[in-house]
């Protein structure tokens, strides 16, 4: 079995998964729940921006290891060993992975410059997708931004995992793969 290439491969799935079940738990879990803290809507945007950007540091390493991994094996396979289908899957996925970088950098972006619209990230939120109505106009933007971008990034993980499994399953079928993944390190 080659080792290097069966560990960059769990590392760049377990990015995957990292990135997309952080994504979605906190827009369909966290962000939905906020409103349950009764306090003030200020501190519920505390909770929020805190949270979201204490996650970002994982979620930039899952999809940045996620990245490498695919693009340091992409280096070496384009997909033509498997068929033209999965070569031109590998070009889709590369481009998921190009967009998911960019969205996702804008994302973190557009989240540390929400978090710093009041202090201590205490931007008046009723929930963790809607602002207040004491929420600043500069900050409804930019939680409108947030909000699109994480739509978007949650799209395209999830679009790069579906991907990732179509490839598997092409290589699985291909004489040709079986013969150059024998010669992987």
């Amino acid at each position: 079995m080659a080792k290097l290439s069966t560990a960059a491969w769990i590392a760049h799935d377990l990015g995957l998964a990292a990135s997309f079940g952080g994504l979605l738990f906190g827009r369909t879990a966290m962000n939905p729940s906020l409103k349950y803290i009764e306090s003030s809507t200020a501190d519920r945007g505390r909770v929020l921006n805190k949270t979201w950007n204490r996650y970002n540091t994982v979620n930039v390493l899952s999809f940045g290891l996620a990245t490498a991994g695919w693009f340091a094996g992409r280096a070496a396979l384009s997909g033509r060993s498997i068929d033209k289908d999965a070569e031109n899957l590998s070009r889709i996925k590369d481009a998921l992975y190009v967009s998911g970088a960019v969205s996702g950098l804008a994302s973190v972006i557009s989240g540390l410059r929400l978090a710093n619209q009041a202090p201590d990230g205490a931007v008046p939120m009723e929930d963790g997708s809607t602002p207040a109505a004491e929420t600043p106009e500069q900050a409804q933007k930019l939680i409108r931004t947030v909000n699109t971008l994480g739509t978007v990034n949650l799209a395209i993980t999830g679009s790069l995992i579906g991907l990732t499994t179509a490839l598997a399953m092409k290589a699985n079928q291909s004489t040709g793969w079986a013969i150059t993944s024998r010669l992987l390190p």
